[in-house]
């Protein structure tokens, strides 16, 4: 099946104000009290400017990392009182924070220094654009007096050329804003967000290191309020694919629908319930989008995911007449290998702004919440497809009980997270056979869930669950992360325990990487071992509040669950479980296998 590739897309549950790009419900002044107008007071900086912009739009915190080329912006970045700036360990892990607060709050920001911090948070922008998450990356460039002068600046790679970095970011953000005089930098920085924002992608934000503190008649001692007019839909394209699609599903017997990532980004998780109730189609939800669709909804079937899918869902799935994807992701990973059993022509592919009926025809300039208010109010009532599943569904099995003394298994150990779950709680999975095991579990109402499945990139959890628990301050996040992964990124627990954060990490310490392992075996997936639990000790050095234990059995994983839920329910938690380099998923090995089919498949004849 075709559709467009490249989007996870972020919440914008908790902004200013409740709506992303609006300022917060305080009025704001956009002249200094007493000064004429266009003069530029002393605080009408471009520094201040900036900093008050990110709060207007829901970043009140940044992830930042110094630098000498960023130093006078950050100044003025903590002079704001309602932006607060964590500083992380490394870009890298600057950019995951930014990513993960994006995810919960609608829009992060992060800020590094020229092209050695650019160049090495570029990955996490990467992955923040396959992604769809708004993402506002600031950079502290060159001062402005050495553009065009043929100078060579330390920080770069040696030529006077400074537009590496740029080139760089211009392939994985939606706009690009070099600021480098005052003149226009207020349009710059104003385009540059509200891009982001419109466009549900990162954007690159070069600053000159001499600027910030200067004050300019284009800058508002208070920034006038940030607005972004609302999409509107075509309404005749409305009426008409409504009128199609109604059409298509009222002549299916058995029509599913079937919720994508994009629906987030298109913030239509609430109109696609209502359509779900109206319809009476069973519900599933692609793997990417887990947490965007109710699991507790009467009619939700569990996780489409091919051949790795929920017990009893595929088939319900696949031999539907009439599938109607949300804001679907087809890729080889949420494909399986490309091995999904679906037909173009009984599908309606709904994306955020556009609507595909089964082989055409294609409608344009539609808003996906608008397009599910109004469809729901055209469609009959049908069960059959759910009726069908209640029919053969089977409720799933216990994990066979531990014996005493007998090694952890991963299905225990997620049994018991399970258990921890509620509406005060999210999950944030790590790449790896993390994905597999927190598919399986059943998400309460208002528990979060995050991962990062388009791009996919190891090592990411930990500084997303930076990020997304800086926003998150309502919940306890539990992260489950594998060794592997770990090792990557480790090193902002410390920021963790800095910022006072009260988060669950699971570390499963199976010795290498599992995912590669069921992809493709060989040494290289052989990790060198660490004791974990004592990595985060040292780092915690007696400052600030964190536990840490290790376990082997099952009783001692109880003990471990029931002191972070109790007694360290304040504390950083961290839970390294050992268990063997051989116990994963089910799911993870048929997944594996045939994505190394796919990866392996030899050239085309030419």
């Amino acid at each position: 099946m075709e559709t467009s590739i490249g989007s996870v897309d972020a919440s914008a549950e908790r902004q200013s104000n409740g709506v992303v790009g609006c300022p917060p419900s305080a009025p704001s002044c956009p002249i200094a009290p007493g000064a004429p107008a266009g003069a530029a007071s002393v605080e009408a900086t471009l520094g201040r400017h900036l900093a008050r912009r990110l709060v207007q739009v829901g970043a009140h915190d940044v992830f930042s990392v110094p630098g000498d080329f960023n130093l006078t912006l950050l100044d003025h970045l903590i002079a704001e009182p309602e932006l607060n700036v964590v500083g992380c360990c490394n870009e890298l892990n600057a950019g995951y924070a930014a990513d993960g607060y994006a995810r919960s709050c609608g829009v992060g920001a992060c800020v590094v220094t020229f092209t050695v911090g650019g160049l090495s948070v570029l990955n996490a922008i990467a992955g923040a654009y396959s992604e769809n998450l708004p993402v506002i990356c600031i950079v502290g460039g060159p001062n402005s007096n050495d553009y065009g002068t043929n100078r060579i600046l330390h920080h770069t790679i040696g030529l006077a050329d400074f537009s590496q970095e740029l080139r760089c970011f211009q392939t994985v953000t939606c706009f690009q804003a070099v600021v480098n005089n005052l003149e226009d930098a207020h349009e710059l920085i104003d385009t540059a967000i509200s891009t982001a924002v419109k466009e549900s992608k990162p954007v690159y934000i070069s600053i000159s290191c001499n600027l910030p503190g200067i004050p300019h008649p284009t800058f508002s001692r208070d920034p006038v309020p940030f607005f972004l007019s609302p999409k509107l839909s075509n309404q005749m394209g409305l009426e008409a694919a409504v009128e199609a699609a109604a059409q298509f599903l009222n002549k299916a017997v058995k029509p599913v629908m079937v919720g994508g990532p994009k629906l987030r980004v298109a913030k239509a998780g609430k109109a696609f319930v209502e359509l779900a109730d109206a319809s009476g189609y069973p519900v599933a939800a692609m793997p990417s989008a887990k947490g965007l669709v109710p699991e507790t909804h009467p009619r939700f079937i569990g996780t489409y995911w091919g051949a790795v899918s929920t017990a009893f869902c595929a088939e319900i799935v696949e031999s539907a007449d009439a599938y109607l994807f949300a804001g679907p992701i087809f890729n080889d990973y949420s494909s399986v290998g490309y091995s999904l059993l679906l037909k173009k022509e009984k599908a309606i592919i709904v994306q955020p702004e556009r609507v595909v009926i089964a082989n055409g025809p294609a409608f344009g300039c539609i808003l996906m919440k608008d397009f599910f208010q109004a469809l729901a109010k055209k469609l009959k009532m049908n069960t059959t497809a759910h009726e069908n599943y209640r029919r053969i569904f089977v409720p799933e099995g216990e994990p066979l009980k531990c014996q005493q003394n007998e090694p952890l298994r991963v299905n225990v150990l997620f049994k018991h997270i399970q258990q921890m779950l509620s509406g005060n709680t999210a999950v944030i999975a790590e790449t790896g056979d993390s994905w597999f095991n927190c598919q399986k579990l059943k998400l309460p109402d208002g528990c979060g869930y995050e991962f990062q499945m388009q791009y996919g990139s190891i090592g990411w959890s930990v500084g997303a669950l930076l990020g997304y628990a800086q926003a998150a301050k309502d919940k306890r996040v539990i992260a489950c992360i594998g060794d592997g992964s770990f090792q990557v990124t480790a090193q902002d627990v410390s920021t963790m325990i800095r910022c006072g954060q009260k988060s669950i990490i699971f570390l499963i310490n199976n010795g290498g990487y599992t995912i590669e392992v069921e992809i493709h075996d060989g040494p290289y997936n052989v990790i060198k071992n660490w004791n974990y639990a004592g990595f985060v000790d040292a780092i915690h050095n007696g400052e600030g509040n964190c536990w840490t234990t290790k376990v082997m059995y099952e009783e001692e994983l109880k003990v471990a669950i029931e002191t972070a839920t109790g007694p360290k329910k304040d504390c950083l938690c961290f839970i390294e479980v050992i268990v063997h380099k051989d116990d994963t998923s089910k799911e993870l090995l048929e997944w594996g296998s045939r994505v190394s089919a796919a990866n392996s498949r030899p050239p085309n004849p030419q």
